[in-house]
C-alpha cells in the first residue's frame, strides 16, 4: 500500500468508513476544540493561520471557500485578505454548531456562511470561488485526490488554494522532541479534556500517514494545480502548500 493510499482512521473498533468516524471525533470533541488547539500548540496555530492568510490577501479573494472549517477560526482570519464572502463547508454538525455561537458573537454573520456538507462532494456549481483554503482538514479526507479535484473543481481558472497542515520535522533534535509530544503528552492532555478516547491518538496517527512537503505537491500536480510551492513553518510542525488553477 503506497504511502498516500494509507488509511487512518479515529476508531479502530468500528467498521464505518472514515468519513463517518471523523464526524463522530469532531462531534465528540466540539466543545473542547478550540480550547485543546490552542492549548496543545501553545497558540502557534494561530500564529499559523495570520501567515497563510497574508498569502491569501495577495490573491485579493472576493469569494473564498473554507473546507473542513470546524469552529470557523481559519474562515474568520480568512476576512483579513477583504473578500466580500466567505463559506465553510464541514461534515460535523457539532463543529458548526459551535462556529455559529462564535460568529453571532462576532456579529460575522452576514459576512461568513457555514453550511453541513462533505468535502468530497462540494454541492457548488464549477468555478464559484476565487480561492479556497484549508486548515488541518485534508487528511481528514476519506479520499485525498477526490476532495482535492473537488476543490479544484470549484475555483475559478487562475483561483488559488491554500491549505495549512500538519508536517513531519526532519531536524535533529526538534524531530525526537516532537514526536515524543505528539505521540506521549498530546494524546494523554487531549484525552483527559475531549472525553474522546481516540481523538487525540488519531491526530498523530493521521499526520504520520499523511503525504507532506513534496509528496503533497505531486499530488496538486496530479491534480493540474500549477505554480505549486510549500513553505514549512516552526521547524517543519506544519506547512502552507500554495497552488493555483
Amino acid at each position: 500500500m503506497t504511502k498516500s493510499a494509507k488509511v487512518v482512521v479515529p476508531y479502530k473498533e468500528k467498521d464505518a468508513a472514515k468519513k463517518a468516524q471523523v464526524a463522530e471525533m469532531f462531534n465528540n470533541i466540539s466543545k473542547n476544540y478550540d480550547f485543546l488547539n490552542h492549548f496543545l500548540s501553545m497558540g502557534i496555530d494561530i500564529l499559523w493561520r495570520k501567515k497563510a492568510v497574508k498569502i491569501l490577501k495577495q490573491f485579493a479573494p472576493n469569494k473564498v471557500l473554507d473546507i473542513a472549517t470546524g469552529t470557523g477560526d481559519f474562515a474568520i482570519e480568512a476576512l483579513n485578505a477583504g473578500p466580500d464572502k466567505v463559506v465553510g463547508v464541514d461534515i460535523s454538525e457539532g463543529m458548526l454548531s459551535e462556529g455559529r455561537k462564535k460568529l453571532k458573537k462576532m456579529g460575522l454573520e452576514d459576512r461568513i456562511e457555514l453550511h453541513l456538507g462533505d468535502s468530497e462532494n462540494l454541492q457548488f456549481e464549477t468555478g464559484t470561488f476565487d480561492a479556497a483554503i484549508a486548515a488541518f482538514g485534508v487528511r481528514n479526507f476519506e479520499n485525498l485526490e477526490k476532495g482535492l479535484a473537488e476543490i479544484y473543481r470549484c475555483l475559478r481558472p487562475g483561483g488559488a488554494i491554500i491549505v495549512l497542515e500538519f508536517s513531519k520535522p526532519k531536524s535533529f533534535p526538534f524531530k525526537q522532541l516532537y514526536n515524543f509530544y505528539f505521540k506521549n503528552v498530546l494524546p494523554v492532555i487531549g484525552k483527559v479534556i475531549s472525553k474522546d478516547n481516540s481523538a487525540y491518538t488519531y491526530l498523530p496517527e493521521s499526520v504520520g500517514a499523511f503525504p507532506d512537503g513534496d509528496d503533497f505537491l505531486k499530488i496538486l500536480e496530479k491534480l493540474n494545480f500549477k505554480s505549486t510551492k510549500c513553505k514549512p513553518l516552526t521547524f517543519g510542525i506544519s506547512s502552507i502548500y500554495v497552488a493555483q488553477k
